[in-house]
């Protein structure tokens, strides 16, 4: 499986709603789930974003489809990112094409 990083910002709504957060944060891991994903982090931050993310994931069609799910209720924006482990990345690097 993949490795997934999505960054969360709550909207208006999610902000004034933001007491529900870690119900909702909850709820989403149990749907994850059911769609074949496994929510291994679930992390609220400061900063430039109000949360993180970190999940595996058996393809991006699913990731995609998890995360327009999410940000369809209204709570927060996502920017998803593809993660790579120190031996994945190895293994890429390897195999870049010599230009």
């Amino acid at each position: 499986m993949a490795t997934y990083l999505a960054l969360l910002k709550f909207t208006p709504q999610g902000l004034q709603n933001v007491h529900e957060s870690p119900h909702r944060a909850t709820a989403f891991k149990a749907a994850a789930k059911k769609a074949g994903v496994k929510i291994t982090q679930t992390l609220w931050t400061l900063g430039a974003y109000d949360g993180a993310l970190l999940f595996e994931a058996p393809n991006d069609t699913v990731v995609a489809s998890l995360m327009i799910a999410l940000a369809g209720l209204g709570n927060v924006q996502a920017t998803t990112l593809r993660a790579f482990n120190a031996a994945e990345f190895a293994t890429l690097v390897e195999k870049l094409p010599r230009l």
